[in-house]
C-alpha cells in the first residue's frame, strides 16, 4: 500500500520549522535564520520513497501581526490546519512554553486533523527539560503523537518520520520522485538572498527586507547563469546599512547568496545585486505579489 499526504509544520515563530522540513528532506528549501517570523510563503518540500511520499508545508510563523502583511501571513498559516492530512505541531524546548504556544493550541481546538507534537532544540534544552516539556504540552492537547527532537541534529527524526507514515493513508504519488519542491527557482533563490540579508545585517533591518528576481536566464554559449535581484527595504537609513561602507555589506550578502544558488542549480553564477526603497511596503497589499509573496 501506498501512503502520501500533506504534512504542515505550525508553530510560533522560530522554533525550528524551517530547519525541520530541510533535515526531512534532506535539502535546503526553507530559509533559516536565528530572527523570529523568517518564513513568509508557504514553503513546499517533497520527499518521496518507494513506499510513501510526504509533502510538508512550512508555513509563517504564528505571531501578534504589526502590519498587514504580518495579519495575511498568520492567516495563511491558521488556514493551512484546515488542509493538511497531518499537523506537526512545533515548540522550542530551549525557549520554553509561551504564550504563542496557547494561541496555537486554541486553533488546533477546532480541526479533527491528527496533531503531533514535536519538542525541537533538544539539543541546547537538554533530554531531561526536552521530555519534561512533552509532558507539559500533552497536558493541554490530546496529540496523536508525541516526540522531543533535535532538528539540528537529527535527533529521533526516524522515529519522527515513522510517526507521520502511521497517520498517513493510502493515497497516489502527487509529484515526481525527482521533484523535492512545486516553488520557482527564481522564488527559492530570492529567498536565499534574503537570508544572507537576515544574517548578516541588524535588528531593524530584516523585516523590512524583500527581494525581486528582475532577471534570471543562462549566458549564451557560456555555462553560465545570469541573475539580476533587487533588495527592497522601506527607509534609506536600511538601504544604506545593507549596502554598508564603500559596498562592503552588500558584497559579502553577494558573496553568500551566490555560493547556495550555485548549489541549488548546479551551475556557476553571475550575480547582481541592487537595493531600492519602497516607502511602507509591507502595508500595500500591491507590493506582494510583485515580491512572490503567496498571500491569497
Amino acid at each position: 500500500m501506498y501512503r502520501s499526504g500533506f504534512i504542515a509544520l505550525i508553530g510560533r515563530p522560530n522554533v525550528g520549522k524551517s530547519t525541520l522540513m530541510n533535515a526531512l528532506i534532506g535539502e535546503k528549501m526553507a530559509i533559516i535564520s536565528e530572527k523570529p517570523q523568517t518564513t513568509r510563503n508557504q514553503i513546499r518540500g517533497i520527499f518521496t520513497t518507494d513506499e510513501y511520499q510526504m509533502i510538508f508545508l512550512d508555513t509563517p510563523g504564528i505571531h501578534k501581526p504589526q502590519h498587514k502583511l504580518g495579519e495575511k501571513m498568520v492567516k495563511v498559516a491558521l488556514r493551512t490546519l484546515r488542509e493538511v492530512d497531518v499537523i506537526l505541531f512545533l515548540t522550542d524546548a530551549a525557549a520554553g512554553p509561551g504564550t504563542g504556544d496557547e494561541f496555537v493550541i486554541e486553533q488546533l481546538k477546532a480541526v479533527d486533523t491528527p496533531v503531533i507534537l514535536v519538542v525541537n532544540k533538544s539539543d541546547s534544552s537538554g533530554t531531561k527539560r526536552a521530555q519534561e516539556l512533552v509532558e507539559y504540552y500533552q497536558a493541554r492537547y490530546p496529540f496523536a503523537g508525541a516526540l522531543a527532537i533535535s532538528a539540528l541534529e537529527g535527533t529521533n527524526q526516524e522515529a519522527l518520520v515513522s510517526l507521520m507514515l502511521y497517520h498517513l493513508q493510502e493515497g497516489p504519488q502527487y509529484y515526481p520522485p525527482e521533484m523535492i519542491t512545486d516553488q520557482p527557482e527564481r522564488l527559492i533563490v530570492a529567498e536565499l538572498i534574503r537570508e544572507k540579508v537576515l544574517q548578516l545585517t541588524r535588528d531593524e533591518v530584516p523585516h523590512a527586507v524583500a527581494v525581486e528576481i528582475a532577471g534570471m536566464a543562462p549566458r549564451q554559449g557560456r555555462e553560465l547563469i545570469d541573475i539580476q535581484a533587487n533588495i527592497y527595504v522601506e527607509r534609506d537609513s536600511q538601504k544604506g546599512i545593507i549596502i554598508g561602507k564603500k559596498g562592503l555589506m552588500l558584497k559579502e550578502v553577494g558573496k553568500m547568496a551566490r555560493l547556495d544558488i550555485e548549489a541549488l542549480l548546479g551551475s556557476a553564477v553571475y550575480l547582481e545585486l541592487w537595493v531600492k526603497v519602497k516607502a511602507d511596503w509591507r502595508n500595500k497589499e500591491a507590493s506582494w505579489q510583485s515580491f512572490g509573496l503567496e498571500m491569497e
